[in-house]
């Protein structure tokens, strides 16, 4: 089946996973995790991309991020993608691949989801098993939103903002939103959109969206299309 085209809209966030080759490890330590956001900031400045939201788990990355440039996201990727192979091939004298081919990329509508992707991102660790509580995860975006911390690639997303006055109100209600896991349906329609190349949002969303690129951006609906049968 051929992949669908990647769609790109000035301003719309995506959500984009990229993972290891045969999902092997792609971080060995912090060392290494240090060197992809260090990347991740010159390369996101330097192609007009914000990063408002992201998670390194040991074998892949997730992160929600605004172009403002049709090939922004795109250029930001390979280039990122390019400089850490080098790096860690050299690092762990191995050779070859080290990514599962390009990255995934969903389209993400601001109201209602935004802030709902970006909560399933910074679960990650937790759904993983890997810490009981997002904060005690060094390697997100929560401790940016909900504590605080000044991490110089980020750049709060306008729902985020709008969550209080000042800095600590929007902590506050940001921490509020994590009493409860993102609902099981929704962590669904998250991860199908992203592996599908899809739209996160509602119908009214969608329907801009393909008419502007002419392009689906729903689920395609199982099963062969019946004939009609001309009667004469």
């Amino acid at each position: 089946m051929a992949r669908l085209q990647r769609i790109a809209h000035l301003g719309i966030p995506q959500h984009i996973i990229q993972r290891g080759n045969n999902r092997q490890a792609c971080f060995a330590c912090d060392h290494d995790m240090a060197f992809y956001a260090s990347l991740l900031h010159e390369y996101s400045k330097k192609f007009s991309v914000s990063l408002h939201a992201w998670v390194f788990m040991t074998n892949h990355v997730h992160l929600l991020a605004s172009p403002y440039t049709i090939s922004g996201i795109s250029n930001m990727m390979q280039s990122v993608g390019r400089r850490y192979v080098r790096y860690f091939n050299s690092e762990y004298r191995r050779s070859g691949t080290l990514w599962e081919g390009r990255f995934k990329s969903s389209l993400v509508q601001s109201e209602a989801y935004l802030l709902q992707c970006q909560r399933y991102i910074e679960l990650n660790p937790v759904r993983a098993g890997m810490v009981s509580e997002p904060a005690q995860y060094v390697w997100s975006s929560y401790q940016c939103h909900a504590l605080g911390k000044v991490i110089k690639m980020s750049t709060p997303h306008e729902e985020y903002l709008a969550l209080g006055d000042s800095g600590s109100a929007r902590q506050s209600v940001y921490r509020d939103l994590f009493r409860t896991h993102v609902d099981g349906e929704l962590i669904k329609d998250i991860r199908m959109a992203v592996n599908k190349g899809l739209a996160l949002g509602d119908e009214r969303f969608k329907d801009e969206i393909e008419r502007l690129y002419n392009r689906r951006v729903r689920s395609a609906k199982m099963g062969r299309p019946r004939l009609r049968l001309e009667v004469k």
